[in-house]
């Protein structure tokens, strides 16, 4: 069972985002990383936090502990992804669509649209060969 990320503190996201991003990471390339990063023994104890909840595990790289994610990115995403929906869509994925679709930022193009569209006739044609 994939470990609920909601219940991460800020700075536990901010590690685990330096994580994914990079494959693997170092106490010292996690701290390098974040903004106003707490001290080496405060990331390195965040660490040990996050390895006793079961989202990273270490190997040892001579003097450095090297971590890296439990579950793949893809896996946290969708968990993420899933939460989202469910908590701010009312579970609702034609909701998020629109939302996205509706964002002055998102503008876009008629391509995208053509890729969209696409994507969702493909996932139509899919869902019919199932059944």
């Amino acid at each position: 069972m994939i470990k609920a990320f909601e219940k991460l503190s800020r700075r536990e996201r901010q590690i685990m985002d330096v994580i994914y991003q990079n494959g693997t990471a170092t106490v010292s390339e996690v701290q390098q990383a974040i903004p106003d990063s707490p001290n080496y023994s405060s990331v390195r104890a965040i660490l040990g936090i996050l390895e006793n909840k079961g989202y990273v595990r270490h190997k040892k790289n001579g003097r450095a502990y090297v971590y890296s994610p439990v579950i793949k990115r893809k896996q946290a995403s969708n968990q993420m992804l899933k939460q989202m929906v469910n908590t701010f869509f009312d579970g609702s994925v034609e909701n998020v669509v629109a939302a996205l679709i509706s964002m002055k930022s998102s503008q876009l193009s008629e391509d995208d649209f053509e890729r969209l569209s696409k994507l969702i006739d493909d996932y139509r044609e899919k869902e019919q060969s199932d059944d």
